[in-house]
C-alpha cells in the first residue's frame, strides 16, 4: 500500500459515489481534466485491487 494507492482509490471511489468528474477533478488537484478521466476508464480494473477491497472494508461497505 501506497500514498499514490490510497490517493486512487479515494478519486476511484468518489467517481464510484456519483461526484461529478469535474469535481473529482478539483478534489485530486489535477490541472488536465484528461488526468482525471483516466481514473475513471480505469474504475473496472481497480474492482479486482486490493487496495480497493481494503478501502471498501474500511468504509464500511
Amino acid at each position: 500500500m501506497s500514498p499514490h494507492s490510497l490517493r486512487h482509490a479515494a478519486i476511484t471511489n468518489a467517481l464510484d459515489a456519483g461526484v461529478p468528474l469535474r469535481d473529482a477533478q478539483i478534489l485530486a488537484r489535477h490541472a488536465d481534466p484528461r488526468t482525471t478521466e483516466h481514473y475513471d476508464r480505469a474504475r473496472g480494473n481497480l474492482d479486482r485491487h486490493g487496495v480497493h477491497f481494503l478501502t471498501a472494508y474500511v468504509a464500511g461497505v
